[in-house]
């Protein structure tokens, strides 16, 4: 759903290195190769407005400076149908986002609409049974974890691809680390 011709933006959460990188290393493993075109992920919202990058962004770092880094809870691995997810608890996130809801309300799409289910999906499209076993196998092994939301990051969607846009850094107070 294009407006006016300009490809949607996206917005997803920066998580902290260590925790990127476990689970963008997930998501190369397990991720059909021919289909992961884009990094692991938390998505906050899936079509802003393409049209309005400048205004987007300029919200977005007012939000960014009003709001330091953020726990978040990695709490238990969910199966996707074809595919795998890791759950995520961020509730300074979370009101963030409302926050963010609210400003944009008149341009979110349906889903964009919908209360929030923060995840980082590692395997998708993939058969059912495949995503089974793996479910499995990373349930043999997992434990709980502490992370942080560092920013936000801004993109732009490319028809498969995502095109980076901006990163922008939580630079307020920090909330309570875990």
């Amino acid at each position: 759903m294009e407006r006016d011709g300009a490809e949607p933006l996206i917005l997803t959460l920066a998580l902290d290195g260590t925790t990127f990188a476990r689970l963008d290393g997930e998501r190369r493993a397990l991720f059909p190769p021919h289909l992961n075109r884009i990094p692991a992920h938390v998505t906050l919202f899936h079509h802003l407005p393409g049209e309005r990058p400048g205004e987007i962004l300029a919200a977005l770092r007012a939000a960014g400076a009003g709001q330091g880094p953020e726990p978040v809870r990695v709490t238990e691995l969910m199966p996707l149908g074809r595919g795998v997810a890791y759950r995520l608890e961020a509730p300074g996130v979370a009101a963030l986002r409302a926050g963010l809801v609210r400003l944009w309300e008149a341009d979110l799409t349906p889903q964009d609409r919908q209360p929030w289910r923060p995840h980082v999906t590692v395997q998708n499209k993939v058969t059912p049974e495949e995503a089974r076993a793996t479910l499995a196998r990373l349930r043999a092994r997992f434990a709980p974890w502490d992370a942080m939301a560092e920013g936000l990051r801004l993109w732009r969607y490319k028809g498969g691809p995502w095109e980076a846009l901006a990163e922008i850094p939580f630079t307020g107070p920090a909330g309570p680390r875990p």
